[in-house]
């Protein structure tokens, strides 16, 4: 692809893109932390290098024989097609997360987030993380990523369930989640959905878990304490519209920045909002401008 067209390499990965806008909001040289899995190649070369660049303190673990693994992302009309070879993201180890160095920063970070994907690599890592956070009262974060996930990672997604403080996702892989789980009979209605996850049984009593689902167009769905909010969200003109690609990431990431600042949900929501729609949305792939103007 990249000898037919003008090609934009870009530090992706769900959890990374997240990461990467966080910090980008937050505007605080390594208020962030990543770690995943990277080939020793040129990609992976890449990679440490964006990362770096965005403000983004990175400990990739380099596996010896996998290359990088690698997304093409084609972009027509503003709609996305992804052709994904994971590769090394396949290939996180553990083990990695346990040396010193690198569990120093999980002992040291207060807000943990983790995509759905990532049950699908290292369950392992997410329980150590998922089991810190529940005995360190921190928060602990994970995201519905995709119905397959839902569907086919059923059992190691239910084990770490428990420990979820924050459920990200959006309305089909909501209603992918409730079918597995047995309730479409009961709904189809992405709010009764939302608030059924936010009541799953905890594995800490600190955290009421929140649910926050978004819609595209529609309303974000928050709910919590067994009550629902419904938050609108930016719309832009279909002319604005130049890539989807990562908005969902985009979300999460606008999201967190105010959440580890302790803002309320209300000012949670706009911020990813904004991630999302004025910025993400309007230009392509998951990028932004050197500054962010969320006030």
């Amino acid at each position: 692809m990249a000898s037919k067209y003008s090609v934009e390499y870009i530090a992706g990965g769900a959890t990374q893109n997240s990461i990467r806008v966080a910090q980008w909001i937050l505007q605080i040289p390594g208020a962030t932390s990543y770690m995943g899995c990277i080939g020793k190649d040129k990609f992976g070369e890449e990679m440490k290098k964006h990362s770096k660049l965005a403000g983004v303190n990175v400990h990739y673990y380099e596996d010896e024989t996998a290359p990088t693994g690698t997304c093409a992302v084609c972009v027509v009309g503003g709609e996305r097609s992804l052709v994904a070879n994971l590769s090394a993201a396949n290939c996180y180890k553990s083990e990695h997360l346990k040396r010193p160095e690198n569990w120093a920063l999980v002992e040291k970070a207060q807000y943990f987030y983790i995509a759905g994907f990532f049950l699908t690599v290292s369950p392992e890592s997410i329980q150590l993380v998922a089991e810190h956070a529940a005995a360190n009262n921190k928060v602990f974060m994970m995201n519905l990523s995709a119905p397959f996930i839902c569907e086919f990672f059923k059992d190691v997604q239910e084990k770490a369930f428990p420990y979820m403080d924050f459920v990200f996702g959006n309305e089909t892989e909501a209603r992918t989640f409730s079918k597995v789980h047995g309730w479409e009979t009961e709904t189809e209605n992405v709010e009764e959905i939302a608030l059924k996850i936010s009541q799953w049984p905890k594995a800490s009593g600190t955290h009421k878990r929140i649910t926050v689902i978004t819609q595209g167009a529609d309303p974000v769905v928050v709910a919590e304490d067994g009550k629902v909010k419904l938050f609108p969200v930016i719309l832009l003109p279909k002319e604005k519209l130049v890539d989807t690609n990562g908005a969902g990431d985009a979300f999460v990431g606008g999201f967190l920045s105010q959440l580890v600042q302790e803002k309320p949900i209300e000012d949670c929501v706009r911020a990813g909002c904004y991630a999302a729609a004025n910025v993400i949305i309007q230009r392509s792939g998951c990028t932004y401008p050197e500054k962010p103007d969320f006030h």
